[in-house]
C-alpha cells in the first residue's frame, strides 16, 4: 500500500475537481465531479449542518447516485454554488433522462461551511456570487488541483489557526484506491500541542504534512488550547464544520457507501478534537465509481477495509489542508 500517484482524491480515476476563489470576499466553491454519476451516500454527525440534496441519497429513495459534489463558503448563501454547477453539468449534457425533455437533470449534492465573520468583503448585497463561482469551478476541474487556503477553503479556520482544502489518496492495490477531499474549518484544534504537531500524524506517509510527529500535550485536555470552544466567545452555533468526501474505485451499492461514509467519520476524529460538536456541521460523503468489482465473496471484509483506509486517508486530508494553508 502506498499514496497514488498525485497523492489526491483524483487518483481515484475519473474524479475531477476544481476551485474557483473570490480572494476579496475571502471564499470560493470546490467541486467534485462524477462522470456520467457514482453511486452515492452520505452520514452527516455534526450539530449544524447547511446542506443540499443529502436527503435524496437516502437509502429508502429512488435516486442513489450523484453527478457532483459541491462545497462552499457563505454559510446559506453559499448553497446556491450548487444551482451554477447543476446549470453547468446540464449544458454538458450530464444527468439524468427521465423522457423527452430537453435539459439533463443532474443530481448535485452540496454542502456549506461558515466563513461570513473572517474579514472579507461581504457587501454583495442581493448578488451573492456563488452561483457563479460554482459554474466556474465546474470549468476548472481537472486531475492536479491546489490544497490550503482556495475554493470552499479560502475563508476556512480550523480552530483558531488557518484552515483550508486538504487531500490524500491510498492506493491498495487489485485496482482498489482511496481517496478523500476535505474543506476543513472545524471549532476543534488539529494540533496535539504549541509546537504544531498534528493529531493525524500516526498517519503521515512520508512528510506530506511537515513530518513533525504527533503531539501529547492536549489529550488530557478535552477542548485543546486551539480549539475555538478553549474561549467562549469564539464558540458561536453554526459557525464551524469540516465538510469530507471519500471515493473508491469499487462497484459499491448505496448501503455499502453509506458503511464506508460512516467509517470514514473516524478519521474526523482522529485529526480534530474535539470533532462532531454542536456547533459544526461535519458530515461525510461516499461515491463509488464502480471500475473495480468486489465479487460476492469476501465482500463484506472489503467494504471495511475501505471504510478503514477512508478514515486514514480522511485523517491525513485534513491535516494536509491545514499544512498547505498554513504556507
Amino acid at each position: 500500500m502506498k499514496p497514488g500517484r498525485k497523492n489526491l482524491i483524483t487518483d481515484v480515476a475519473g474524479l475531477l475537481v476544481g476551485h474557483a476563489t473570490d480572494a476579496s470576499a475571502r471564499t470560493g466553491v470546490s467541486v467534485m465531479l462524477l462522470p456520467g454519476g457514482w453511486t452515492a451516500a452520505a452520514d452527516v454527525r455534526g450539530g449544524g449542518p447547511a446542506t443540499r440534496e443529502i436527503e435524496v441519497l437516502g437509502l429508502a429513495n429512488l435516486v442513489d447516485r450523484a453527478y457532483a459534489v459541491v462545497f462552499s463558503g457563505g454559510s446559506v448563501f453559499g448553497l446556491a454554488a450548487a444551482d451554477g454547477v447543476t446549470v453547468a453539468l446540464s449544458a454538458r449534457d450530464e444527468g439524468l433522462r427521465l423522457g423527452a425533455e430537453p435539459h439533463a437533470i443532474p443530481i448535485v449534492v452540496g454542502a456549506c461551511l461558515h466563513d461570513l465573520s473572517n474579514g472579507g468583503d461581504k457587501a454583495w448585497g442581493t448578488m451573492p456570487p456563488y452561483r457563479s463561482l460554482g459554474m466556474e469551478a465546474v470549468e476548472m476541474a481537472g486531475e492536479m488541483f491546489d490544497l490550503g487556503a482556495v475554493g470552499a477553503g479560502c475563508g476556512a479556520m480550523a480552530g483558531t489557526a488557518k484552515g483550508g482544502i486538504g487531500s490524500a489518496s491510498l492506493d491498495l492495490g487489485d485496482g482498489l484506491v482511496v481517496g478523500a477531499l476535505a474543506a476543513v474549518n472545524p471549532v476543534g484544534s488539529v494540533y496535539g500541542d504549541t509546537a504544531g504537531r498534528f493529531f493525524a500524524a500516526p498517519f503521515e506517509w512520508g512528510a506530506e504534512f511537515g513530518g513533525r510527529g504527533s503531539g501529547t500535550a492536549s489529550l488530557h485536555d478535552p477542548l485543546p488550547l486551539d480549539s475555538k470552544l478553549s474561549r467562549l466567545a469564539l464558540a458561536k452555533p453554526g459557525a464551524a464544520t469540516t465538510l469530507c468526501a471519500v471515493a473508491v474505485s469499487a462497484d459499491l451499492s448505496g448501503p455499502e457507501c453509506q458503511r464506508v461514509a460512516m467509517m470514514a467519520q473516524d478519521g474526523l476524529a482522529r485529526a480534530i478534537r474535539p470533532a462532531h460538536t454542536p456547533f459544526d456541521g461535519d458530515l461525510v460523503i461516499c461515491a463509488a465509481s464502480g471500475a473495480t468489482e468486489l465479487g460476492p465473496e469476501g465482500r463484506a471484509f472489503q467494504v471495511a477495509r475501505l471504510g478503514a483506509a477512508a478514515a486514514d486517508v480522511l485523517a491525513r486530508a485534513i491535516a494536509r489542508g491545514v499544512y498547505a494553508a498554513e504556507g
